[in-house]
């Protein structure tokens, strides 16, 4: 029996070789498993005081490593045992290489996720669609690079196949370049922020809210209620005015009273002006001067800030402000200046 079970081979290699082979595969595995299941287990204690702290990203890419790696990591370690030939040895090499570029690989995938899932959560305004975008453009970038590298392992000629990749890759930019451009743009806008959705802009001739930033377009509810769909190109090539991030708006009026008002009633005017600005609570005074004598009378210059950026706000003040000129106006018995000519005859009107 002990002859026969030293004598008897499997694709000339002893049985016993099998055997240990097995058992050391059984092994490893167990304890590669155990090691896993207790990665996880201090996972989801981490999970539940900070699922996203930064120590947590060594424990999430190692407990993300899946049965079929440890297996063939398992049987990879279980083959050093056989006594094998040379032409197998090599195979087994290459089989190394690979299953450790792809394990690689599914860990950085699993770190990409992770830091953009971090990212998402700490900044949630952040353009979605740009984070996606972004997390695309890794992925593919970093299974490209392992796909290359296991194909020059196995012995294939990558220089060749990069560089009419290359060649492809810039047909196919020239024939999209339209959409490629507003892709870039989406994800420019997700980066630098120039608009969120539910901003106010104005661009050119189009002012309204952002209601959708998308891959190729952002479209815009106007305030005639329309909606209004612009490329991500051509919208930044523009200058956008965003008055959601306005702290505070300059307002500059002016208003002309008639002729025949005395100095003291324009002084009048102007501190009764600016008291009533000074009282209100949205608004801060800055001046209120007799600017010039106009054709139409005497023209006066108010300068105030609204502290709102909200456009009812600021109209609410401004028609409070315009009552109370109205006011202070009629009460010095003075009238606002009106677009008037008045001719003066030497000898009377019958001399014409």
């Amino acid at each position: 029996m002990k002859q026969w079970w030293l004598e008897t081979t499997v694709l000339s290699i002893p049985l016993w070789n099998w055997v240990m082979m097995l058992a050391a595969v059984t092994g490893v595995l167990f304890v590669l498993l155990w090691i896993r299941s207790h990665l996880r287990a201090r996972l989801a204690k981490k999970n539940a005081q900070d699922h996203l702290a930064v120590g947590g990203l060594f424990l999430r890419v190692v407990a993300s490593t899946n049965f079929l790696a440890l297996f063939a990591l398992s049987v990879l370690l279980g083959v050093k045992l056989l006594e094998l030939p040379v032409g197998w040895s090599i195979a087994i090499a290459r089989l190394w290489f690979i299953a450790v570029v792809i394990q690689v690989a599914a860990w950085a995938n699993t770190a990409i996720n992770f830091m953009l899932q971090r990212y998402r959560e700490r900044h949630p305004t952040t353009n979605q669609v740009a984070l996606t975008l972004i997390g695309y453009a890794l992925r593919t970038v970093l299974w490209a690079v392992a796909a290359l590298a296991i194909l020059d392992n196995l012995g294939v000629n990558i220089t060749a196949f990069v560089a009419s990749l290359g060649i492809g890759g810039v047909a196919v930019a020239l024939a999209a370049q339209v959409v490629l451009g507003d892709l870039f743009a989406s994800a420019a806008i997700g980066l630098d922020k120039p608009f969120e959705v539910g901003d106010f802009i104005v661009v050119g001739n189009i002012a309204g809210s952002i209601e959708y930033v998308g891959l190729k377009t952002t479209r815009i509810r106007s305030l005639g209620g329309e909606q209004i769909v612009c490329s991500n190109t051509e919208l930044l090539k523009q200058t956008i005015q965003n008055y959601k991030r306005m702290d505070l708006r300059r307002i500059a009026f002016k208003f002309v009273v008639a002729y025949g008002a005395t100095a003291e009633q324009i002084q009048t005017i102007t501190a009764a002006v600016r008291a009533h600005i000074e009282r209100m609570e949205q608004a801060k005074f800055d001046r209120a001067h007799l600017l010039q004598f106009a054709e139409r009378g005497l023209e006066f210059e108010v300068v105030y800030y609204v502290l709102s950026a909200d456009y009812n706000v600021y109209m609410d003040i401004q028609q409070d402000i315009n009552l109370a000129i109205m006011n202070v106006v009629h009460a010095q018995g003075l009238e606002f200046g009106r677009g008037e000519m008045r001719v003066h005859y030497p000898d009377g009107p019958d001399r014409l």
